[in-house]
């Protein structure tokens, strides 16, 4: 289990919203938090008042420096949240990578076995898979320092899910922090550093993961 530094990668204190909350924990770098529960339990609220999406109060702090000190524009490229059915809005999948992002795009795609001929397809032809893993990509492709994921894999067929797992494990060796929401155990116990459980909307600290 990682030890606690005096400033982690995110510390969350008293989090809340008038919907879920409130919510504390520390994650370092390197390290991959996992959350499960039912479905309505709060999980994806949470996600949504991490990347300051919904209204909450208390404090966040990305290695030390205070949410209320960074633009919101600011705080969100370095806390990525990738929702279970991430938006597109331009035709094809390659549009919404900035010419800077694209080697790193090439990097990846091999990774999560897809092919560069789906940047250029429309994106209403790729499979819900195709898209959540290219979702993913794009996340990963904005240099986040923490990345949260909901349910990244739900889609996903065995070899898939085997290859997002792999590429997320080499990001987390990198230094990547990630907040994991998923419904499968083995999962947790493949990625996660530590577990914690969401129930009404409260979390309960499971410990290091196994």
């Amino acid at each position: 289990m990682l030890q606690p530094s005096v400033n982690p990668r995110l510390r969350i204190r008293n989090l809340q919203s008038p919907l879920a909350g409130p919510f504390s924990f520390d994650l370092e770098a390197g390290q991959c938090l996992t959350i499960s529960g039912p479905s309505g339990a709060g999980k994806s609220l949470l996600l949504r008042m991490l990347c300051d999406l919904d209204p909450n109060t208390g404090e966040a702090l990305l290695n030390g420096q205070p949410r209320a000190g960074m633009s919101a524009p600011a705080w969100r490229a370095a806390v990525v949240y990738q929702p279970a059915e991430a938006a597109w809005w331009l035709p094809t999948a390659g549009q919404h990578f900035k010419p800077e992002q694209m080697e790193r795009v090439r990097e990846l795609l091999p990774q999560l076995n897809l092919s560069p001929a789906l940047l250029e397809s429309d994106i209403g032809r790729l499979s819900t898979g195709e898209r959540q893993r290219m979702a993913l990509i794009r996340s990963l492709a904005c240099k986040p320092q923490v990345l949260l994921l909901d349910e990244p894999t739900a889609a996903l067929d065995p070899a898939a899910v085997a290859a997002t797992e792999q590429l997320l494990k080499k990001e987390l060796a990198a230094g990547l922090s990630i907040v994991l929401v998923t419904h499968s155990e083995s999962q947790a116990q493949t990625l996660g550093h530590r577990a914690m459980t969401m129930r009404d909307r409260r979390l309960t600290d499971n410990g290091a993961a196994s």
